[in-house]
């Protein structure tokens, strides 16, 4: 039998390599039938594709927000497997009945692990022996104290407060309260302080995300993760985007809010 994937992924990279490691597999066949970069892209492509897919692979920050907000809008029917950089966030995901999840950086042999196991499941979910029965699907309560868990704030110490970054042969240290934006350029990701100076650091912006505080920053887009201090001005750059000015000025002419996380961006700004 060949497994029809879906997959849910905002960095582009990282959803051509799992595909491209899907191809790969020989133990099981899987073929994948289309690719979602947000929540609203994932309802759409799922309540489009006919037949529904055997499979999701889902990670769990997408571009306008966590990807749980994809069963608050339509039921999920099939088998999920998350992928994540964060285990505390895929050992609750694993609680709502998904059929596994992958931390990133995905290994091809616990990707094949998870393909076998969702093969088993399929088909002893169609043998007549188990009386056909489907394969299970999402536990709506289970799914509501999910929800919960992962909209509670942070405890404040489970968040970086400080970097410590290379200048020539010496090590600084760079105070939290001393970054202005980090942001992304030819493959490196920089630590742009207020101060003007700025320093690589061994984080991607995906990273970031998850190990500053919310509260404080934001992922303006793929490449700008900016601490509210350093945004001096927001202009409407269309009917359906913003522009940011940053301080320092950024390498980049205009740093746009991601169309999908501008209503996200009014509420984080007027909290």
């Amino acid at each position: 039998m060949t497994l029809r994937a879906l997959l849910v992924e905002d960095e582009p990279l990282a959803a051509r390599r799992l595909a491209d490691m899907l191809a790969r597999q020989t133990a099981v066949a899987v073929t994948v039938v289309g690719t979602a970069e947000s929540v609203g892209q994932a309802v759409a492509l799922l309540g489009s594709t006919q037949p529904a897919p055997d499979v999701l692979f889902l990670d769990i920050h997408l571009a306008d927000g966590l990807s749980f907000g994809i069963f608050e809008q339509l039921p999920v029917t099939c088998p999920v497997i998350f992928t994540t950089a964060y285990d505390q966030y895929a050992l609750q995901a694993f609680k709502v009945n998904s059929v596994d999840y992958l931390l990133k950086p995905i290994d091809e042999e616990e990707l094949a692990a998870a393909l076998r196991k969702l093969q088993t499941r399929h088909l002893q979910s169609a043998a007549p022996a188990s009386g056909g029965a489907p394969l299970p699907a999402f536990d709506p309560s289970l799914l509501a104290q999910l929800m919960q868990q992962m909209q509670q704030t942070a405890p404040v110490s489970s968040y970086k407060t400080q970097f410590v970054v290379r200048v020539g042969e010496h090590l600084k240290v760079v105070l939290l309260d001393q970054v202005a934006y980090f942001f992304s350029l030819e493959k490196a990701t920089f630590l742009q302080t207020a101060e003007g100076r700025k320093y690589v650091v061994d984080y991607t912006i995906d990273q970031l995300e998850n190990l500053l505080d919310p509260r404080r920053f934001f992922r303006l887009n793929r490449a700008y993760l900016a601490q509210q201090s350093a945004i001096q001005d927001i202009i409407h750059y269309t009917n359906s985007r913003l522009q940011t000015v940053l301080k320092p000025t950024a390498p980049d002419a205009q740093v746009l809010v991601s169309r999908e996380k501008v209503n996200v961006f009014k509420s984080w700004l007027d909290r």
